[in-house]
Parts: C-alpha cells; structure tokens; sequence
C-alpha cells in the first residue's frame, strides 16, 4: 500500500495514553483524545471524512464499556461514516495509521488506537456482502498485515481462520519467512487455538495440525518475540492435545539450541507444574 509522507508528519497519537496511569483503565485508551486522534488522522488521507460527526456518535453510550467493547462501538461508527464499500474503507485506514514500529517492546499502549481498526476488519471484512459483491479476503489480509505492524492482528486473524482455515493458514505461512518480527509473530499468535482475550478456533482446538508447519517454521526464529509466541502457542495444544504437544517438543531436541530449548522448557511448564512425569522430563533434558 502507498503511504505519503505529508500526511505522516502530521498525524497524531493520543499523549494521554503513551502509558498507563494509576487509577486508569484499558478503556480509557479509547478515550475522547483518542477519537480526535482516529478522526484527525483519517481526516487527512480522506477529505470528506465527518470528524465532528464521527466523534459525536461514537461518544454515545461508550463510558460504561470496556477496552473490546469500545473497540467493536467504534468500528461500528466507523462503518457509517467510511466509505460504504470494505475495500475502499478499509485502505482509508490503513492509509491513516502511523509509519510501522521499529521495535517489539516498550511501545507504549497508545498503540490500542487501532483496536477499532482491527475490529472493522474482523467485522466486515469476511463477507462480499459489504464489498460490492467481491471477495474481500485479499483486502482484509493486507489490511491485516499493515496492522500488526503497528498494533496486533491476532484477534482480527481469528475469524478469518474460522471461515477460512485453509486458505487463511497458506497467507500465513507465506509470512513466516517476513523481515519485520510482528509479522512473524502473527503466524504464530493469531492461530493459537485459544487466546487471551480473543475467540477460540474450535477446529484448532480439535485438531492442531493444519499449523504445525508455521509453528516449525518459527521455532528457531531469531526473535524471542516470536519464539515466546510459538511456545505459547504449543502450550495452548498441549491443553487439549498433551500427548502431540510432547512428541513435537521430544523432535525438537534433537539438535536444540539453547534458545529452542528455552521454547520446550516454555511450552510445558503449566503441566509441568502440575507434576505431569512426561513435562517434568522434557523440561530436564531441555536444560
């Protein structure tokens, strides 16, 4: 996607919420800044945008809401005042956010200014219904991929996994191999069968195998960003699936740095805490 550096030197980000401050809530970093900072920024890649009108009608009703609540209401407001196909609405948004992060920690919490964003792509990027009648896969993985670079897209990635496991796991895999970390990071983190604060993949939860392959591919990554992500992710299967997440950590033994072995040791501690005999013994060899 083209970005044009005229408008990247006046965007805004909310101050208020570049940190967390006692006696404040997730909430909170949706806030009356933050939708200022949302209007004014797509105010500069879309003329016509309604910034008046947009704040105004996303401020209704949203005080009681939590963080994911606020995110899905914003979206929604969104919807009425974006371009009314997904396409177009959705490159104004992405053509709104700022350049990509340049690190993988101490981001500040500003970055929740586009769980909105996310939220919009989640909620009407999977059906050509709000497209014009065209398949919006393409523009929602692109969407998805600028945004996780800025944010995250593993609560966005979910339902496309859902809907489209098949053709959602090979765009992922294509990104495993990506230069930028949160990209490699998505692979893993958006197909954890279930995450924090994100809805669960029943077909992952019954059968994990379909992305094993990506969590092979970023074993051995060289960020513990990503790395951190895979072993969480083999934790998630060793829930449901202990004896599969064992013979996978068993393989990846052999031959093991000292970084996979801290993915191993990582991915079986909660039933290693539990005394399971097989998790006490991979966490020993993997020392």
């Amino acid at each position: 996607m083209l970005y044009h550096d005229p408008h990247m030197s006046r965007m805004r980000i909310p101050q208020t919420s570049v940190t967390m401050t006692k006696g404040s809530t997730l909430g909170d970093l949706l806030d009356r800044e933050a939708l200022s900072c949302i209007a004014h920024n797509i105010g500069l890649v879309f003329p016509d945008f309604d910034g008046k009108g947009f704040q105004r009608y996303a401020l209704k009703g949203i005080e009681p809401m939590k963080i994911m609540q606020r995110g899905h209401h914003i979206a929604a407001v969104l919807r009425k005042f974006l371009p009314e196909r997904y396409e177009d609405a959705v490159k104004v948004l992405v053509d709104s956010m700022t350049p990509p992060l340049s690190q993988t920690s101490d981001n500040g919490m500003w970055v929740f200014l586009y769980l909105p964003h996310s939220s919009y792509v989640a909620t009407y990027g999977l059906d050509a219904e709000f497209n014009g009648g065209c398949d919006p896969f393409e523009a929602s993985m692109k969407a998805q991929y600028e945004l996780t670079r800025r944010f995250t897209a593993e609560f966005s990635m979910r339902p496309f996994l859902i809907k489209w496991l098949e053709r959602t796991v090979e765009r992922l895999m294509t990104w495993t191999t990506d230069q930028d970390p949160h990209v490699r990071r998505l692979c893993s983190e958006g197909s954890r069968p279930r995450l924090p604060w994100g809805m669960s993949i029943p077909s992952l939860i019954r059968d994990p195998r379909p992305v094993l392959p990506i969590l092979e591919a970023l074993k051995d990554d060289e960020d513990l960003y990503v790395r951190r992500s895979v072993a969480n992710h083999l934790g998630d299967i060793a829930k449901d699936h202990a004896e599969l997440a064992f013979r996978i950590c068993e393989s990846w033994l052999d031959g093991a740095s000292k970084e996979r072995k801290w993915v191993i040791r990582h991915a079986v501690r909660h039933p290693a805490k539990k005394g399971v005999k097989e998790a006490l013994r991979l966490r020993t060899l993997a020392k």
